[in-house]
């Protein structure tokens, strides 16, 4: 995580000692292990969460729908390879050139409205996920303020 070595760690542990104090030491180490196991306890839950507001917002399927968009073959470009390859166009081929340019213009947009759609449903998701943890960050806070109020007013 924060790439430190075995003499790093050294170090930090020498000057610990040398500040802390052997006797305290020990408790300060295991306090901060405690600290970090936390933060990384943290950082998994918001990751999940993270990944579910994602996976509720439909990511995959815009993944799917780009791979989709950019594929050869639902875009008929091969077709149209085909089709240019010939040099002599008689009117038949080039109808059939117009017709699968027109096609591919709209597989193309039907593909863009769709994906500015999920897009904006997947922003007005992490919105919404981003407030409740705001909200609940909050809360927390709010009760112990009332609860050492009450304590004081009993007094």
């Amino acid at each position: 995580m924060f790439d430190l070595g075995w003499t790093e760690l050294l170090l930090i542990g020498i000057v610990a000692l040398i500040v802390v104090g052997p006797k305290d030491l020990p408790g300060m180490f295991r306090t901060f292990g405690k600290m970090m196991a936390r933060v990384r306890a943290m950082a998994k839950e918001f990751q999940r969460s993270m990944e579910d507001a994602a996976d509720e917002a439909g990511v995959k399927d815009i993944a799917s729908d780009l791979k989709n968009i950019t594929s050869p073959k639902s875009m008929g470009i091969d077709a149209m390879k085909n089709m240019g390859s010939s040099l002599d166009l008689d009117p038949q081929q080039d109808e059939k050139l117009e017709k699968t340019k027109s096609e591919i213009a709209k597989v193309q947009e039907k593909h863009t409205a769709d994906i500015a759609k999920k897009n904006a449903l997947a922003s007005k998701t992490i919105r919404e996920f981003s407030d409740k943890s705001d909200k609940n960050k909050n809360e927390p806070k709010a009760k112990q303020k009332s609860k050492k109020n009450i304590g004081n007013k009993t007094k």
